[in-house]
């Protein structure tokens, strides 16, 4: 797996590679490429770009003092798409909503449409099931604790927690790469903590979200219909508040559509992305 070094640290990707137009995949927490493994083989024709952002499933630590929290993610992303040199990018989240702030910090340049799959959106950071484990983190030895928890089948699938995300059950090999990481490396599980524990207050969030109003550029919503950590309104806000948004609802999933309904969600990106996208660079 390639690597690319950036002021925060080396972020492992994948790249599928070709002319084709240019996808960028986000994750979720603490999650890895893995989460698109089932979608991407799926969209022939297009160049897939999937980074492990440092949420706790990367396997190198970042520097000493990097800002990990909502905005800092936000600012790491952009700075892979600037390291990438990666133009005209449909960039597309599923769980984590980070991603859409590099609109409220002036980042966008490189981005040509969005994609928004049943992702945190307005105040919901982190969202109400995830909260606990946020509080945990918080606490001396909580974030040690709760990756020993997620060492055991009964807490990875407990509906509370993990099982939660998904209407199928999420194979032991991916969550182990998901996990792993952090419950081997007491400096991944510290860039982990730093993250969980980084949301900005609710006023914060807001007024971040609002600039979504002036990414004037084609933007998707996909939301989940079985949902329970994506309220089922906040799809339709997003895609109101974009000033070219489009809702699409995809039934017999929660919240990772990428792991319940892969080939359903690679259709609509397919026809989303082939409308307008110029090739890739």
């Amino acid at each position: 797996m390639p690597t690319v070094e950036l002021a925060a640290g080396p972020i492992d990707y994948v790249d599928t590679g070709g002319d084709g137009p240019v996808l960028v995949f986000t994750h979720g927490f603490p999650m890895n490429h893995l989460q698109w493994r089932k979608v991407v083989p799926l969209l022939t024709g297009m160049r897939c770009v999937l980074p492990t952002l440092p949420l706790g499933a990367h396997h190198t630590a970042m520097r000493p003092g990097t800002d990990l929290s909502q905005g800092g993610q936000a600012h790491i992303l952009a700075d892979f798409l600037d390291a990438l040199d990666l133009h005209d990018v449909t960039l597309v989240m599923n769980d984590w909503g980070g991603p859409q702030f590099v609109v409220a910090f002036d980042r966008a340049q490189r981005i040509g449409r969005m994609v928004f799959v049943a992702c945190e959106a307005f105040d919901n950071f982190p969202p109400g099931p995830a909260r606990p484990a946020a509080a945990l983190m918080r606490v001396p030895g909580g974030a040690w604790l709760q990756t020993q928890m997620l060492r055991t089948s009964l807490f990875r699938h407990h509906p509370k927690a993990w099982g939660a995300m998904s209407n199928n059950r999420i194979p032991e090999d991916v969550l182990d790469s998901w996990f792993t990481p952090a419950l081997h490396d007491s400096a991944i599980r510290h860039d982990l903590a730093t993250f969980a524990t980084g949301a900005p207050d609710r006023e914060t969030l807001l007024e971040w979200g609002s600039a979504l109003g002036t990414f004037d550029r084609p933007a998707l919503v996909v939301w989940a219909e079985d949902d329970r950590m994506m309220p089922a309104d906040h799809g339709r806000r997003l895609a109101e508040l974009l000033p070219q948004g489009r809702l699409v609802t995809v039934a017999d999933s929660a919240t990772l559509v990428p792991e319940d309904q892969p080939d359903e969600l690679a259709r609509i990106l397919g026809e989303f992305v082939r409308q307008d996208a110029p090739a890739g660079r």
